[in-house]
């Protein structure tokens, strides 16, 4: 019997609607990448942790707030600016789990081919997610910051200065959100592996924190308030508060301020240089990334 081809017609119809372009495809890998880092979409277990997190970091700006109502105070015990920096550990354990969950999947289970098989451009790629990941921390860091002014006004604390207050803390929000972002899905991204990319950001954020901090508490001691304010550049925490003290005159975070107008000059400088040194690096390595 000769063998002969069939061609089965199973239904399939060619797709004639609009073709929405790079723009349309981009915006929607952000806007899943910032779901997913909450767990939306994804299994109830993976919404546990992230939830949890900005639940249990609000819960001191709700217990700030009535306190400030309740109590009828004329300030607020902790600024907008300091917040973010007094609750880093928590900060530092979601971007900690989130990072490697926006890029580190697609790395191990080979995504990223599926991707570029489509318009997608690897700039793009990286843009989409850069700006999912310090989307989520910045929602992360704001959420608080709102209950905080919310409940300045109800205390009847002035509107015009808690209004500015709250702006310069989102300015610090963000740049926080940029900052770490960054860090975050660099180290993420030159690792397949989840759980090891989990524990190389926990240990780069925990480790420079915990040097700066020393650093900052030894030159205090030995009366040396120059090099205390220097060493801030090492913890991204400490860097942006820098920024903070210097652009919006509020109090230093951490144990020292930067040194004058020279200190945060160069704090705003090395911000940025972070900002656009991770970005470049995530540049470089999806550059490298064979889609075979």
């Amino acid at each position: 019997m000769s063998e002969t081809g069939v061609i089965h017609d199973i239904g399939y119809r060619h797709y004639d609607g609009p073709r929405l372009g790079l723009r349309y495809i981009t915006r929607s890998l952000f806007v899943s990448s910032l779901k997913g880092a909450y767990g939306f979409g994804r299994s109830a277990r993976s919404k546990v942790m992230p939830l949890l997190l900005l639940g249990v970091i609000t819960l001191p700006a709700f217990v700030i707030a009535a306190i400030v109502t309740i109590g009828s105070l004329d300030t607020l015990p902790l600024q907008y600016t300091q917040y973010a920096a007094r609750l880093q550990l928590l900060i530092a354990i979601f971007v900690a789990g989130q990072a490697p969950q926006m890029v580190s999947r697609d790395l191990r289970f080979g995504v990223v081919a599926l991707y570029f098989s489509r318009p997608l451009t690897r700039q793009s790629y990286v843009q989409a997610k850069y700006a999912a990941m310090a989307a989520a921390l910045f929602v992360l860091v704001t959420i608080p910051l709102l209950v905080l002014y919310v409940g300045a006004l109800l205390a009847k604390l002035p509107v015009r200065q808690q209004t500015s207050d709250l702006a310069y803390g989102l300015v610090g929000a963000a740049l926080l959100a940029l900052v770490l972002a960054g860090i975050g899905l660099v180290i993420a991204a030159f690792t397949p592996r989840r759980g090891l990319g989990v524990a190389a950001v926990i240990a780069v954020l925990l480790v420079a924190t915990g040097v700066a901090a020393t650093l900052q508490g030894v030159a205090r001691d030995q009366g040396n308030d120059t090099i205390a304010g220097y060493a801030g550049l090492i913890s991204p925490f400490t860097l942006v508060d820098g920024v903070q003290v210097w652009a919006f005159g509020s109090d230093p975070a951490s144990l020292a301020g930067p040194p004058g107008t020279t200190g945060g000059l160069v704090c705003l400088a090395v911000t940025l240089a972070v900002i656009a040194g991770t970005y470049g690096l995530l540049l470089l390595r999806y550059r490298r990334v064979s889609v075979s």
